[in-house]
């Protein structure tokens, strides 16, 4: 009887540290997942725009943001220029 509960024992020591080994294999070095759709995004975005419903509402929404995004960057940088022009001419920075 001795003789099998030390098998036991082996065994839960052994799936214990089978277990601990891959946890912290797995969480020492967390990939980061990201994907670029690049044409196929866009692709996929006016489809589903163009479907309808709930699906084509949040792509209309998604496209509209970056479009946002993009006039926002633009402006941003324009902006920045104006100040490099006003500074130069000699008018304090003012925001």
């Amino acid at each position: 009887m001795p003789n099998s509960t030390t098998w036991n024992l082996v065994r839960v020591v052994v799936l214990t540290a089978v277990f601990s080994a891959g946890y912290l294999c797995g969480s020492v070095a967390p990939q980061r997942a990201e994907a670029d759709l690049g044409e196929i995004g866009s692709d996929v975005m006016k489809r589903a725009s163009e479907s309808g419903g709930t699906i084509g509402t949040v792509a209309k929404l998604g496209g509209a943001i970056t479009d946002m995004e993009k006039h926002l960057s633009a402006m941003q940088k324009n902006l920045d220029t104006l100040k490099t022009v006003r500074s130069a001419l000699g008018g304090g920075a003012k925001n």
